[in-house]
């Protein structure tokens, strides 16, 4: 399916393929989309745009009526573009043969000349299997008690971050944060200069010579990360983009683990320091395994997530 924009004023765009035909309409405030199913199996009440389900179900048609603020559509602006991403999203039910799958949705419009982004707005993450998973991550205050009172950070103070997954009718989980980036850019690009801050599967690897760390747990789906402001694109807009797993507690290995480096010690294993041999793979190659979906009835689910903008700021400037 290749994506496609709408503009501002209200056009018609149509996507194809094997599974699902789809009609998308970009109004001032809100979008109109039809989904029309051209396999039996299809069930339309399934369909989700972003987290809200539809509108409107017939036995052949999911047609959703949504404002631009709902259904955790993305912002981003680019250039003289204001433009709106989503993600249509099939997840047919455990005794069905029709297979999954996910749909871009973008409108595109052209920027006000008044509109100026937010200084901060979290980002929440949705994805279905067997019941909701729901992936969540936010800056937030000294003592991650509440969210944070301000977006700037002075160049080497603590970030307080946290990330958590909410479930409902899924086992307990353990959530991981195994990568983990900074750049200048809401979207990764290949020309993008990164600041690496978690690579390897879990190992923290801004932890050695600094003051970063992982914070004790007070529950297993959430993960506190103290990051210290660091010295990249100093009064420049950053973003961290993070990937998240949500995985079986049991599970941990030497590619799903949280590591952070303690000074006169070494690597530490954050859930259960006396298997902190896990880490030692951190200063080499963490073996890679593929991750399997809860909703196959398996072990885990990963979810990409974008924080900011934040700002690191020069107590000297």
């Amino acid at each position: 399916v290749k994506l496609s924009f709408c503009q501002r004023g209200g056009v018609n765009l149509s996507f194809n393929d094997s599974f699902t035909d789809m009609k998308l309409d970009c109004r001032p405030d809100f979008v109109s989309l039809v989904w029309t199913k051209s396999r039996p199996q299809a069930e339309p009440s399934l369909i989700r745009l972003g987290n809200c389900p539809p509108t409107s179900v017939s036995a052949e048609e999911a047609v959703f009526n949504v404002g631009l603020n709902d259904c955790h559509f993305r912002r981003m602006v680019t250039g003289d573009q204001l433009v709106y991403t989503n993600d249509l999203t099939y997840i047919p039910s455990s005794d069905s043969h029709m297979p999954a799958f996910s749909l871009p949705v973008v409108c595109a419009y052209e920027r006000p000349v008044d509109w100026y982004p937010p200084m901060y707005d979290p980002v929440l993450f949705d994805t279905y299997g067997q019941g909701e998973l729901v992936f969540h991550m936010e800056l937030m205050n000294d003592d991650f008690s509440g969210p944070a009172p301000s977006t700037a950070f002075p160049l080497g103070s603590l970030i307080p971050i946290m990330a958590s997954v909410e479930h409902k009718s899924h086992q307990p989980l353990l959530l991981l944060l195994e990568e983990c980036v900074a750049t200048t850019t809401p979207e990764l690009q290949p020309e993008n200069h990164l600041f690496p801050i978690i690579t390897n599967k879990g190992c923290l690897v801004d932890s050695k010579g600094t003051r970063s760390k992982f914070e004790q747990r007070q529950k297993s789906s959430e993960i506190h990360l103290s990051l210290q402001a660091f010295k990249f694109a100093l009064g420049e807009e950053v973003f961290i983009h993070c990937k998240l797993l949500a995985w079986d507690p049991s599970g941990l290995d030497r590619s799903k683990k949280a590591c952070h480096y303690v000074k006169d010690h070494g690597w530490e294993l954050l859930d259960n320091p006396s298997y902190s041999s896990l880490c030692d793979c951190c200063d080499s190659s963490c073996t890679s395994r593929r991750t399997r979906s809860i909703a196959s009835g398996k072990h885990g689910i990963a979810h990409n997530a974008v924080l900011g903008p934040l700002t690191i700021t020069d107590w000297n400037a």
